[in-house]
C-alpha cells in the first residue's frame, strides 16, 4: 500500500500522519467508521480483503452460492505471540460477524441494520492488526470471519421483517465457523424484537453442545468496564440454540455457530430500546458497534492469556454426567 499523506501532525511523532502512524493511532470508533465507510455500497468480498491484507493480515477468502443468492466469506487471522496455529500454548478465539447481508438491493438503498455483524467483526480485526503493528500482540491468535452480500434477500419475521441469508446456514456456518476456534464471539444484528429493550450491546450466556450455561462472569465484568453502565444480558430459548429450518422460533441467528462446534459460544448483540427490521437503512450505529468492537478485543485479549473463562469447565462436567448430553440439540434443520 501507498504511504499516504494527511494534513495533520501526528502528536507522537510530530510529523505529518502517513498511512502508517493514521492506522496506528485510531481507536475502535474511528475503525467502525472506517468500516461503515467501506462496507456502504457495492463493496465485495475483494474489496474487504484487500483492506485487511494492506494491514499485514492473513486473509482468506469463499464465492458461494446456491439457489437464494451468493456471497463471499472472509477469514482474516490475527497471529499472536503464542498462538497455537504457530505452536504455541494459548488458545485461539474466534470472532463471528453474523449477518444476512451488508445490503437488500435492489428493495433497499444503502447499508441494511443487518450489516452491523460484518462492521463490528472487520473493524475489531483492524484494530487487532494495528495493535500488533504497535507491539502489543496478544498471547493467542485471533480468527475473524464474516460474509460480504450487497444483495442479500429479505423474509418475513415477527415483529418486524428479517434479512434473509444468501446461502443457506450450514454453508455459513461451514466457512465461518473454524475448527482452530476453541471459544467463539458471535455478533449479530438483534434488534428486530421486543425482549430487550436496551440500545447498545447485549450478552448471551455461554452455549455449549446444546447447554444454556450461565452467563460468564468474566465476560459480565467486561461488559461493564467498556460500556460504563451495567451489563445487559439477551435472554435465550431451547429454540434459539437449535438449528435454522427445523420449524422454530429463532430470534435470530446469533447462535447458530453453536450447532456447528463443540467450543463455548457468546452473542454479542447490538440492541436497541425499539424494534428494528434487520432490512432497515440508515439504522447502524457508530457508538454501539464501537463498544462491541472494544468488548471482543478485551475477551480475546483475557481468553488467549488464560485469565477469562467462558464457562466453568467442572460445573459443565457434572451436568453431563448427571443430565447426559445435550448435543442432540445440535443436530436437525436443513
Amino acid at each position: 500500500m501507498n504511504r499516504v499523506q494527511y494534513n495533520a501532525i501526528d502528536p507522537f511523532t510530530h510529523g505529518p500522519y502517513t498511512t502508517d502512524t493514521f492506522y496506528g493511532r485510531k481507536m475502535a470508533l474511528q475503525r467502525v467508521l472506517e468500516t461503515l465507510d467501506l462496507l456502504d455500497g457495492w463493496t465485495t468480498g475483494e474489496d474487504v480483503a484487500a483492506a485487511l491484507r494492506d494491514r499485514g493480515l492473513e486473509v482468506e477468502l469463499a464465492d458461494v452460492a446456491d439457489a437464494s443468492g451468493s456471497t463471499t466469506f472472509v477469514v482474516a487471522t490475527i497471529r499472536g505471540s503464542d498462538g497455537r496455529l504457530d505452536g504455541g500454548d494459548s488458545p485461539t478465539t474466534g470472532i463471528v460477524g453474523r449477518l444476512g447481508g451488508i445490503g437488500a438491493r435492489p428493495e433497499q438503498i444503502g447499508m441494511v441494520s443487518d450489516a452491523d455483524g460484518a462492521v463490528a467483526a472487520i473493524a475489531a480485526a483492524f484494530k487487532l492488526a494495528d495493535m500488533s503493528r504497535r507491539g502489543d500482540v496478544l498471547p493467542g491468535d485471533v480468527v475473524v470471519a464474516t460474509h460480504i452480500c450487497p444483495d442479500a434477500p429479505t423474509q418475513p419475521h415477527d415483529p418486524v421483517p428479517f434479512m434473509g441469508t444468501p446461502v443457506a446456514m450450514k454453508e455459513m456456518n461451514t466457512y465461518e465457523v473454524r475448527p482452530e476456534m476453541e471459544a467463539i464471539l458471535s455478533i449479530d444484528a438483534t434488534k428486530g424484537n421486543r425482549i430487550l429493550n436496551h440500545r447498545g450491546f447485549a450478552i448471551t450466556p455461554t452455549v455449549m453442545q446444546g447447554w444454556i450455561l450461565p452467563v460468564a462472569p468474566d465476560l459480565v465484568d467486561i461488559a461493564e468496564w467498556v460500556t460504563g453502565s451495567r451489563a445487559a444480558v439477551l435472554p435465550l430459548s431451547t429454540y434459539d440454540i437449535t438449528p435454522y429450518g427445523n420449524g422454530l422460533y429463532h430470534v435470530n441467528s446469533i447462535l447458530q455457530p453453536a450447532v456447528a462446534t463443540a467450543a463455548p459460544v457468546v452473542g454479542v448483540a447490538l440492541t436497541a430500546e425499539v424494534a428494528v427490521p434487520g432490512s432497515a437503512t440508515g439504522a447502524n450505529h457508530p457508538t454501539d458497534l464501537a463498544e462491541a468492537v472494544r468488548f471482543v478485543i478485551e475477551a480475546a485479549k483475557g481468553f488467549g492469556a488464560g485469565t477469562l473463562g467462558f464457562y466453568d469447565p467442572d460445573e459443565f462436567e457434572l451436568a453431563v454426567a448427571t443430565y447426559g448430553p445435550m448435543t442432540g440439540l445440535q443436530e436437525g434443520g436443513v
